[in-house]
């Protein structure tokens, strides 16, 4: 079984070339010089662990990585890229998900924007020349019309955004639910 998944894993990390470009803690949301938001967690624990042991865990994987750079077809802590971390934050729970942002889009369920929940993607298009999905963020809070997510940016690596970011709600296409 374990050499059957080491070679599922090598698999999936081959097709990375073709991919996109544990406790909540208290969240403090600072500007930056270019308008933008950042949560930025506070070392003490405070969430309850939610009732979906599934989710939790693979909200804190990928949290886990909070702070890598940003790699081409990464999946370490040496660099990550945003389907990496989703793809091995789900692999926490031994659940295999497509290693590419526009192949995990037609996984599971489509949902309307008031379902999301943490444990569901936020999938983007952000590159204005093509429309194709490209971007993919793991939810992991909702606080009344708030959705924050983590993703692995280009220019500042694995970070929490939120979806009310002028820039992520213009380049938001749609939401899915895998578990």
């Amino acid at each position: 079984m374990q050499k059957v998944f080491k070679s599922l894993f090598l698999g999936f990390f081959i097709l990375s070339l073709i991919s996109c470009g544990s406790s909540r803690s208290k969240i403090i949301t600072t500007k930056s010089d270019d308008n933008r938001s950042e949560r930025v967690s506070d070392s003490r624990n405070t969430e309850i662990e939610p009732a979906n042991k599934k989710v939790y865990n693979i909200i804190s994987k990928a949290k886990s990585f909070e702070g890598t750079r940003y790699k081409y077809g990464g999946t370490t802590k040496r660099g990550m890229d945003c389907s990496g971390l989703i793809f091995t934050a789900f692999l926490e729970e031994d659940i295999a998900v497509p290693r590419t942002s526009r192949a995990m889009s037609l996984e599971g369920e489509r949902l309307y924007i008031k379902e999301v929940t943490p444990g569901d993607l936020l999938f983007f298009e952000t590159n204005k020349n093509r429309k194709v999905i490209n971007h993919v963020g793991l939810v992991v809070e909702k606080e009344r019309d708030n959705i924050y997510f983590i993703h692995s940016s280009t220019s500042r690596g694995v970070i929490i955004s939120s979806l009310s970011e002028p820039y992520w709600n213009d380049t938001f296409v749609m939401a899915r639910r895998i578990l």
